[in-house]
Order: structure tokens, then sequence, then C-alpha cells
């Protein structure tokens, strides 16, 4: 707007008023402006402003409702309405607001000062709101839910989270290929890994290897996170060449590693009576991953959920964790899961000295052998296309 824009001097003289004291009459000057310029955003938000300037709240909310049906993704006229239907006492109102304000707010860096705290409290409400409207359904449904309490429940129980607002939709987001019409499950049921069992009772064989690297400093770990120069790092920049989190791949991009395999022979052995993904050029993949103390590996997602990845804790001193999508799980030695690593997740070493485990990969058991077979042939095709 220019000096020379007649809704930019009316609403000038109308700031000259309140500056001077006299809001009233700016009041009633911006409702003439209003009138006469019924399709300007900015005279109907300042006119929504000098209401609750005035203490008019109502009038002022529905003065921010004119501007936003001319506006509708101003996040200053959103997030002024969700302040006001909080100052009168609305809460849930206001959380409703807030939430479509808040899903077009800027960075709070790019935010004005004034911006700030009101985004801030913004976000505040809408936690407790979603907090408190989680209570209310899980107390109104605690009888119903308890009469099914033989089935399983989660996927419900999750249902009910991402409703109210506690946690939020996660769904596989594959860095590389994509499977379509797979269910985006975070930690697969054991009943379709009947070798699961076999696994585990080579825990203590593993360890002993794992003890004997451990013992002489883990000869042969490497960090895990190494990327060339000039290759965007985003959440991964602290751990980029770091050892705080460190690996031993037996098995890596579909090729053995002798040399770490003459370390751990026992734990090939176990590992080579598994149903590891074979994909030439791409899997298996196995390996210790040790996670120093005091360390998290930040949310991220995995290359494809034709696969999925297999853990097995072998050193655990103490607290740590890790989360897939919605479900947070905690570490038992020698107890194994499958998780479809498409779904974000991270882990968590809260101990004072290192954590490891093992890891490797298995093909997702809902593709049927020919989707294997086709799966592993299109891969390989692309990667001779791209290096052709």
């Amino acid at each position: 707007m220019t000096n020379n824009d007649p809704i930019a001097t009316l609403i000038g003289q109308a700031h000259g008023l309140i500056r001077s004291g006299n809001t009233k009459e700016a009041l009633d000057l911006l409702a003439q402006g209003v009138e006469k310029h019924p399709n300007s955003y900015d005279l109907h938000l300042n006119h929504a402003l000098t209401y609750r300037e005035l203490g008019h709240l109502k009038e002022a909310v529905l003065a921010l409702n004119k501007a936003i049906a001319i506006e509708p993704y101003s996040f200053t006229a959103l997030l002024s309405k969700g302040t006001i239907l909080e100052q009168m006492g609305r809460p849930r109102g206001a959380a409703q607001v807030y939430k479509d304000a808040l899903r077009i707010a800027p960075a709070d860096k790019s935010l004005p000062p004034s911006l700030l705290e009101p985004t801030q409290r913004a976000r505040q409400l809408v936690a407790e709101q979603a907090n408190a409207l989680a209570n209310h359904l899980r107390d109104s449904l605690a009888e119903l839910r308890s009469e099914h309490s033989g089935d399983d429940l989660r996927r419900f129980d999750e249902s009910l989270e991402v409703f109210a607002g506690t946690k939020r939709v996660q769904n596989a987001e594959p860095i590389q290929l994509h499977y379509p019409r797979l269910p985006a499950i975070p930690f697969f049921d054991r009943h379709h890994f009947p070798w699961m069992d076999t696994l585990e009772a080579a825990t203590d064989t593993i360890r002993e290897e794992l003890t004997a690297l451990l013992n002489a400093g883990l000869p042969g770990f490497k960090p895990y996170v190494q990327y060339a120069p000039g290759t965007p790092e985003n959440q991964f920049a602290p751990l980029n060449h770091n050892s705080k989190w460190s690996s031993l791949w037996l098995w890596k991009d579909g090729e053995r590693q002798e040399e770490a395999i003459a370390q751990c022979p026992k734990t090939a052995a176990v590992l080579e009576e598994l149903p590891l993904a074979d994909q030439p050029g791409f899997a298996p993949t196995a390996l210790f991953s040790a996670l120093a103390p005091h360390t998290r590996i930040p949310p991220h997602t995995g290359s494809t959920n034709t696969r999925l990845l297999v853990h097995l804790p072998l050193v655990l001193p103490g607290p740590a964790g890790f989360r897939v999508g919605n479900e947070t799980r905690e570490w038992k030695i020698g107890e194994a899961w499958a998780f479809d690593d498409t779904i974000e997740h991270e882990a968590w070493n809260d101990a004072d000295e290192t954590r490891v485990i093992m890891i490797f990969d298995i093909w997702n058991p809902l593709l049927s052998a020919a989707e294997r077979e086709l799966v592993a042939a299109l891969l390989t095709s692309h990667k001779d296309w791209v290096e052709g």
C-alpha cells in the first residue's frame, strides 16, 4: 500500500487516534471504512483489533471472521481469533482455530517478535486440549473397552490418540522404493517369524564374540554415518563421521565382509541360517550397531518398505529406548523385534556406557515369492541404468 491509497490513509488515521487515546473514534472511523470498502482485509483486521482493544471481544471475532473470509490463510487473523476466543473462556474453540493457524505458521525464526509468544501459547493450548480430549475419550470408552480386553486393541488405542491430536498419523516414507498397498505396521507380530526363537536362543553365542570385540576396543567399527563432502547432512550432521554411532558390518549391500566375519564366525553362522533379504547389490545387510553414552539417533526413515529390519539387543548398560511411529519400546537383552524402518523411527542411549545391538534385514513377510523376485530384479535394473 502507498500513501495515496485511501485505505492505507484511513488505517493510518485510525492508528493515530489510538495512539492519542481516542480508540472509540478510531473504531467509528474504521467502521465507516469497512462499510465503504467491504472487501478490504486490512480494514476488517484493524477493525477487529480495535474492537479487542476496547474489550468488545464478540464484535472482534465477528470482524475477524470477515477478514478470514477474504484471506482464509491469514496466519495473523487466525492467531488473533484464537487468542480472543481464549480470552472469552472458550479454550476448545480457541484450540480449533489455533490448529488451523499452526498448520500455516511460518518458522519461529521468521516470525515478528510480537507474534512469537502468541504462537508458542497456541501450541501449548492445542497440546493441553488434545490431552484433555484424549483423557475424556479414554474415560468415556473405558467400560466398553474393558469388555474387549482380550482382544488386541493397539490399533484402536493409537487411532484414539491420533483422533484426539496427542499423536500424529504415521505413514511409510521410503527414501528409495515405495511398494503400494503394504500396511504401515511399526512392529510386526512374531507369528510372521517362526525362526525368531532360534535367533534369540543364539544370543549368548553372539554376545560372546561381541564381548571380545568390546574388550579389544571395538576393532573394525566405523562411524555409521559417512556422507561424502557436499551431501546434505540434515538431522545427521552431528553424527556424520562421528564414532558416537559406529558399526561393524558383516554383510553390506549384499556382500559378505570377510574381515569382520573372521572376527565373528559363530555370529555369521547364525545369520546364515536365517531368511535374510536377498537383493543382489542391496541386501542382505547385517551389522553390530554401537551407540555411545548419552547419544541419540535422530528421527529418520529407511529405503524401502519391501524389507523389514530386525534388532537383537546385546549390550544394554542402562536406560535406552526405541520409537517407531507412535510406538515406543524398551530394549531387553535377547528379545528381538522386526519393524518397518520406512516409518519414522529414532533411538537413544541415556546410559553411561555404550549400547550395542545387532541389525539385519529381511523381506517384508506380506510380499509373495514372486513379488520378492521382481523387486530384487527391479532394483538391480535401476542400478544398472544409473551406472550405465
